[in-house]
C-alpha cells in the first residue's frame, strides 16, 4: 500500500484497503494461476497493503518465500505463515541483490513513484533467469469527456489530487511497450474498464472511497461538496454510467538467456 493521496480516516483505513484488495485481486491470482509457477518459486509483493496478496501467495509456494514490503505494514501479519516475511521499506530506495526473485508483483504502485520507468527496470533486474513480472496499474481518462459536470468535476479534482502527489496518470498506458524494452517476453496485456456503472462492486468502491476521502477534495475548493453528492447519487444511474479510468494488467517474462 503506497501512501494514499489523502488522508483516511481512521478506523476506515483498513476497511477500504481491504475492500480495494478484494475487488481487484480475482484477476491478479488468476493471472499469476496461469504462469508456469513452482512450489519453491520466490516471489515480492512490492506493495503488501492489507495482505491478501501475500497471504494467497504464501499457500501457493510452501517450498519457496514470499516477502512482502510497503512503506506501512500495520496491517501485513507475517505470522500468516512461516514462508511469509514482511519488511517496511522504500521501494525506489532499495536495491535487491540481481536474480532474487522468481516472481514480482507489483499492483497500483510504480505509476506513483518517482521514475516509474526506472523502476520497472530495475524490477526486471531483480528477477531470476525465467522469472516473471506482473504489474497492474490505472490510467486515467479525460476528466472533460465525463457524461455529466457533476462527473466532469469530480473526476478532474480526483487525477489531480494524484498528480499532485507527482503520481503519472498516463503511465500505465505506456507500460506494455515498457516491459518489452526491459527485455521482457511472453507478454500478456489484459485492460479493464473501470468506473460508475462498470459493475456493483466498482460502484461500491468508488463510494466508499469519495465517502471516506472526497471531503478533502471539497475542503481544498477541488470540488463542491453539492457536486461531490450529486456525484456518489447517481452512481447507480445509468445516465451518468462512465469509464474514467483502464486498469492495465501486464506480465512478462524474463529470458533465460
Amino acid at each position: 500500500m503506497t501512501e494514499s493521496v489523502f488522508v483516511m480516516d481512521k478506523p476506515d483505513e483498513l476497511t477500504l484497503t481491504r475492500f480495494w484488495e478484494s475487488r481487484y485481486q480475482p484477476l491478479t491470482t488468476r493471472i499469476i494461476q496461469d504462469l508456469p509457477i513452482e512450489p519453491a518459486w520466490r516471489c515480492l509483493d512490492m506493495a503488501g497493503g492489507a495482505g491478501s496478496l501475500a497471504y494467497w501467495l504464501a499457500e501457493r509456494v510452501g517450498q519457496g518465500t514470499v516477502l512482502a514490503v510497503d512503506s506501512d505494514i500495520r496491517y501485513l501479519d507475517d505470522a500468516r505463515a512461516a514462508n511469509l516475511e514482511v519488511r517496511q521499506l522504500d521501494i525506489t530506495s532499495t536495491d535487491f541483490t540481481p536474480g532474487s526473485f522468481d516472481l514480482i508483483v507489483a499492483r497500483g504502485v510504480l505509476s506513483g513513484l518517482p521514475g516509474a520507468d526506472e523502476m520497472l527496470t530495475q524490477s526486471v533486474r531483480w528477477l531470476a533467469p525465467g522469472g516473471w513480472l506482473v504489474v497492474e496499474d490505472f490510467y486515467f481518462l479525460p476528466s472533460e469527456d465525463a457524461p455529466t459536470a457533476a462527473g466532469r468535476a469530480v473526476v478532474d479534482a480526483y487525477t489531480k489530487g494524484f498528480e499532485a502527489r507527482g503520481a503519472d496518470v498516463r503511465w500505465a498506458r505506456r507500460l506494455p511497450a515498457g516491459m518489452a524494452r526491459a527485455g521482457l517476453t511472453s507478454l500478456g496485456v489484459h485492460v479493464t474498464p473501470l468506473g460508475p456503472g462498470q459493475s456493483p462492486g466498482e460502484n461500491a468502491l468508488i463510494r466508499m472511497r469519495l465517502q471516506l476521502q472526497g471531503h478533502h477534495l471539497v475542503e481544498k475548493g477541488m470540488v463542491s461538496a453539492e457536486q461531490m453528492a450529486e456525484f456518489i447519487a447517481s452512481l447507480d444511474a445509468p445516465e451518468a454510467w462512465d469509464v474514467t479510468t483502464l486498469q492495465f494488467s501486464v506480465w512478462g517474462q524474463r529470458t533465460t538467456a
